[in-house]
């Protein structure tokens, strides 16, 4: 059995294969960026909302040499499970716990229960943001930290004409404006917490919670993509929420005008010919 958050992680956020070693230094970066901004100390108690495959909290472990406690929380009972193998491989369960919630609604943690609180591309998919800003200040004690990261997707998107998961296809833009369409179509309402906030919206939102001492750095890049094999993007999905490639494809065209938008798109995707456009935000803040 599989759900959409670990079929998308586990299968479908690579096509099935393995991360490209720039694909894996940037989750790298990614995750120290909110390691930092949690200010961890030896027996914290870190609470990873999202942890998904534990990318944050397993890296935490290794940090502080295991001397902390990490309360691992999602959605996905398979990736809480994925967690529990991990954490029993390195021989940490003794200081590893698990709660399967949303974000907006963390029940099974207690009030002012943890001294840190992380996410990574969590938000992004949370409806109710305010919800969960309050959420994660309850569950924080006096003095802990509040350690995000999420994509800000307002200020990149729509993509430029033309381009497509930046991949230049201006050849067949009228096409890929139909793809673009079967995407949308078939993730329907799920896109509107992807694109109804932006870096001052995070800001307002630990404010409002109660934060104190709230700082965002706001990165912004528009360079050129990667050469990436192409069976590993015809069968990946740029989120847990949307179709593969190849599914969108063939909800959108017919036959031949599948194959040409897909041989155009090839040889971008090959030859590393786009925008790779990214916003990117940190946010940092402490419970009084």
């Amino acid at each position: 059995m599989t759900d959409a958050w670990s079929d998308w992680l586990l299968l479908r956020r690579q096509g099935g294969s393995e991360l490209q070693a720039d694909q894996r230094d940037e989750l790298m970066r990614y995750r120290d960026g909110v390691l930092g901004g949690a200010a961890l100390r030896p027996n914290d108690v870190l609470l990873d909302v999202g942890c998904g495959d534990g990318l944050i909290g397993f890296g935490a472990f290794e940090a502080l040499r295991g001397a902390l406690r990490v309360v691992f929380s999602d959605v996905s009972s398979k990736l809480l499970r994925l967690c529990e193998e991990r954490a029993e491989a390195m021989g940490v369960s003794d200081r590893s716990s698990y709660v399967q919630a949303s974000a907006e609604d963390l029940a099974g943690v207690g009030d002012e229960s943890v001294d840190a609180v992380t996410t990574r591309s969590v938000l992004i998919y949370a409806s109710r943001k305010r919800d969960a800003f309050a959420e994660f200040f309850r569950v924080l004690r006096p003095g802990g930290r509040l350690s995000i990261f999420e994509p800000i997707n307002r200020r990149m998107f729509p993509e430029p004409p033309g381009m497509f998961w930046g991949w230049d296809v201006s050849a067949v833009a009228g096409l890929r404006d139909r793809v673009v369409a079967e995407i949308e179509r078939r993730c329907g309402p799920d896109l509107r917490p992807m694109m109804d906030f932006d870096e001052n919206d995070l800001v307002r939102l630990a404010e409002d919670a109660g934060f104190e001492e709230v700082e965002l750095i706001l990165q912004v890049s528009v360079t050129r993509p990667h050469p990436r094999d192409w069976e590993q993007v015809l069968h990946s999905s740029p989120n847990p929420l949307s179709p593969t490639l190849l599914e969108a494809v063939d909800g959108a065209l017919e036959s031949t005008e599948a194959s040409l938008f897909l041989s155009a798109l090839r040889g971008s995707v090959e030859a590393g010919v786009g925008q790779n456009r990214l916003a990117v935000a940190y946010l940092r803040a402490r419970k009084g």
